[in-house]
């Protein structure tokens, strides 16, 4: 069968093609963006059940509207959730059965650490609220026919990996700069997610069984790591340097962030230091998985994953591949 791949010239939609070219699958790539030969021009905004998905037999679908700072806002909406109508329409009228859908993480907003699938739906920002609103609207389009529809709702938290130009390679562009300081004791865990094993596991979500109606995952590349950990296997990878460096307390990091809030005000510019990524950066952001039960076996640990990102990145010359922005 053909697997139609809508988002497919994005970050995770470039990983899963050279994984399905590996491994033999056929496929087709829909993108806004269509440059490769390998992908045909969809706006997610104007498809309808006259888009031409013939022979697709499930539609994976990655496109989304996702970072934090989109004007208007309105696009949330536009993208991510009348997209998903546009979706399931073309799917109904194109006799397409399986969607796999990715959603995201964001939808539990500030979760309490260990928060699994059953976690209480409490997004934040516009991003999670309309990953939300789409999940509602694929798992009604697989109830309108649940006899010979199936729907998977995968659910990654951040995915960072070669290429990527989101919050993961900005911590790992300081600390390569060698003007990067830990803030707090780094006991606080980062749950995180390497692009090759997600859509490792995307692939592996083929093999599922149809008749198993609505299944719900979130991606987790477990064991998760502790900033501690995570800031010392990149000074290793990157200054043979068994660990993290330059430390302060928790307080002079949230006032430094505080300095930074000032100035960014006061010249209207965008600074890679706030109050809110401080603060972030020591929180813990902790979510549980249900993907043992698929017997998925990842094919990269974190470690690994985190890396090859680091050699890609900065001891590799690779200024001639493709880069992905992302949050």
């Amino acid at each position: 069968m053909k697997i139609g791949i809508i988002g497919a010239a994005g970050f995770l939609g470039t990983s899963i093609m050279k994984d399905f070219q590996r491994e033999g699958i056929r496929y087709q790539g829909f993108d806004i963006k269509s440059s490769q030969e390998s992908i045909q021009y969809l706006d997610l905004e104007k498809c309808s059940e006259n888009t031409d998905l013939k022979g697709c037999k499930t539609i994976i679908n990655l496109a989304a509207v996702h970072r934090d700072d989109i004007k208007p806002v309105r696009r949330y909406d536009d993208v991510n959730i009348e997209g998903a109508k546009n979706i399931c329409k073309a799917a109904s009228a194109n006799d397409v059965n399986r969607i796999i859908f990715i959603s995201s993480v964001a939808i539990y907003g500030f979760a309490p650490p260990g928060t699994d699938e059953s976690g209480k739906v409490n997004y934040f920002n516009d991003y999670g609220r309309t990953k939300s609103e789409a999940e509602k609207i694929y798992i009604n389009w697989q109830k309108e026919d649940p006899s010979k529809r199936s729907l998977i709702i995968i659910r990654p938290t951040v995915i960072f990996g070669p290429g990527n130009r989101g919050n993961v390679y900005n911590l790992l562009k300081q600390i390569n700069s060698k003007r990067f300081a830990m803030f707090g004791n780094g006991q606080n865990i980062k749950s995180m997610a390497y692009v090759e094993n997600v859509s490792s596991f995307i692939r592996h979500a083929l093999s599922f069984d149809f008749d198993k109606g609505i299944e719900i995952y979130n991606y987790i590349d477990k064991p998760d790591l502790s900033m501690n950990e995570l800031v010392t296997i990149s000074r290793s990878t990157l200054f043979q340097r068994n660990n993290v460096g330059l430390r302060f307390p928790k307080f002079l990091g949230i006032a430094i962030g505080l300095i930074f809030d000032v100035v960014a005000s006061l010249s209207g510019k965008k600074l890679p230091i706030s109050s809110i990524r401080v603060k972030k950066f020591m929180a813990t952001t902790k979510f549980n998985t249900s993907l043992d039960e698929t017997d998925f076996v990842p094919p990269f640990t974190l470690k690994e994953g985190l890396e090859k990102t680091l050699r890609y990145e900065f001891l590799e010359d690779n200024s001639d591949k493709p880069t992905f922005e992302t949050e």
